[in-house]
């Protein structure tokens, strides 16, 4: 039986072979610039291309950010996860 270690650690390794092909073909990166000079040359063409999609980019990273302290928060709150890691008596 496959445990769900085995399950993970098979996802990472696909992720990790079909995310760098995608990597490549979506970024166009020279050799004599680096990964960050890379993503606002990209950045700087999508903002380009049509600018409500920045915003509408901003609002998706705020809203997942949002979404994760207050899960962060429930799970804090609402739980014994501080039990758990033994923070808390």
């Amino acid at each position: 039986m496959i445990g769900a270690i085995e399950i993970l650690i098979i996802a990472l390794i696909f992720g990790i072979i079909y995310g760098r092909d995608a990597i490549d073909k979506t970024f166009r990166k020279s050799a004599d610039e680096g990964v960050v000079e890379s993503m606002a040359g990209d950045l700087k063409e999508y903002y380009e291309a049509d600018p409500k999609r920045m915003i509408k980019l901003g609002i998706l990273i705020f809203s997942a950010v949002t979404f994760l302290v207050t899960g962060a928060y429930w799970a804090v709150t609402r739980t014994d996860f501080l039990k758990m890691i033994g923070l808390d008596q």
